[in-house]
């Protein structure tokens, strides 16, 4: 009887416990489920304000949309966002304060390609996910790519061949380039050259200026440009730089005389700053944000407009568009976990207001597009035309040469 009794009392106690070890792990596990999901977003935000306001707006307009539908996995999300100051060491600093102490489940951002770049070995060497939205150098995925790295926006490289499909048909042989002194400029120039010889066997690049980000010397640096009597000139400048170089070029009537190929000149960030003084003719790469028809485009720019009550920039899409691709990868995983999120990432289909786009399992490089296109003055303002959207999928290089350039690890 005592055995018994003394039993009975063992199997209640443990019961007792069992529910008690239940109850907690199933507090544990509401408590999990009600965790917001959190991105931590790192970027140049006072360093590169002409884009990066837009860019948080376009990505917060994002956030707002996914928590209004109910969130993510039946938990809202979070974005917690850091100031780099334009610092390779500040956005590591940063980076480990976000995933040590607010515990975010994966990292976003980085506008300038030398931060890109840091924070892609942050997330190789802490095997933390990282989705780079702006950075446009080509090694962030090919040369030093890793698995926990992708990126969104169209590279040096293929920005370069949209505009080589132009610059190949004017009749210039004598080529400058002018591109700011770090690795964007340095990719940027590499990738123009190696894809305008193989077009275009008879052209020569006669000079190569190379200054210092935003500090930009315009009246030396055009003084050398026109001795090297150039018959064209592919420019990388942006920001401050650009203006810069624009208007000492429109001084001294080197522009439109001479043709040029540049990137990212026609973004409205940099049109709304010039104004009237905006070089006509250049061949640019852009965002003709008031002449876009398509629905994807249509419901975003409504948006972004009824919330903010102005017109989006490129920064605007970038940010919406990253915010987009991180929550369809979310939803495709049915997890926040990061090997889960790489496999659902690796041909990952998402949409844009440029329209659908896809990460490559090859190199983690997305297929976002952007427009070509001829710069012009309309009332007064900077605007594109002649335009046409250029789909980042026909600007990849083949496999077969990602290959040859990515680590053979980064593809594992």
């Amino acid at each position: 009887m005592q055995v018994s009794r003394r039993r009975r009392a063992l199997l209640g106690a443990f019961a007792a416990g069992s529910v008690v070890a239940s109850a907690r792990a199933g507090a544990q596990g509401k408590r999990a489920a009600e965790r917001p999901i959190r991105i931590g977003e790192v970027n140049s935000y006072s360093t590169i304000p002409q884009f990066l306001v837009p860019y948080r707006l376009g990505w917060q307009l994002a956030l707002d949309e996914v928590n209004a539908a109910g969130g993510l996995l039946g938990r809202s999300v979070e974005v917690i966002a850091r100031d780099d100051a334009g610092k390779p060491d500040d956005a590591i600093r940063h980076a480990t304060e976000l995933v040590t102490n607010e515990k975010v489940d994966l990292l976003a951002g980085a506008f300038l390609s030398n931060v890109g770049l840091a924070l892609a070995d942050f997330a190789l060497r802490n095997k933390v996910l990282f989705v780079a939205s702006e950075p446009l150098t080509d090694a962030i995925v090919w040369e030093k790519g890793n698995r926990y790295t992708f990126r969104l926006r169209p590279s040096t490289y293929m920005q370069s061949a949209m505009l080589v499909d132009e610059a190949a048909k004017l009749p210039a042989k004598r080529w400058v380039t002018i591109a700011p002194n770090y690795e964007y400029g340095q990719s940027a120039v590499a990738s123009f050259k190696a894809l305008l010889k193989s077009r275009r066997p008879d052209v020569e690049f006669v000079a190569e200026q190379w200054p210092a980000l935003n500090k930009l010397e315009a009246g030396s640096t055009l003084q050398a440009v026109i001795a090297a009597r150039p018959e064209a000139i592919f420019n990388v400048t942006f920001g401050a730089d650009l203006a810069r170089l624009v208007r000492e070029g429109n001084l001294r009537g080197l522009f439109p005389r001479v043709p040029v190929v540049s990137l990212l000149s026609g973004e409205p960030e940099y049109l709304d700053v010039l104004k009237d003084e905006t070089p006509k003719g250049w061949i640019v790469t852009g965002y003709p944000w008031d002449q876009i028809d398509t629905p994807e485009h249509a419901k975003f720019f409504n948006a972004y407009y009824r919330k903010n009550n102005d017109y989006p920039r490129l920064g605007s899409v970038v940010g919406y568009s990253a915010m987009q691709a991180i929550f369809a990868a979310i939803r495709k995983a049915k997890s926040t976990d990061t090997e889960k999120l790489i496999a659902a990432l690796r041909g990952l289909a998402f949409v844009t207001p440029f329209g659908p786009a896809t990460f490559r399992a090859i190199d983690h490089q997305s297929t976002m597009g952007a427009y070509v296109g001829k710069l012009d003055v309309r009332a007064g303002k900077g605007t594109m035309v002649d335009w046409r959207y250029a789909d980042g999928a026909k600007y990849l290089p083949s496999d077969d040469e990602v290959r040859k350039r990515r680590p053979a690890e980064a593809m594992k």
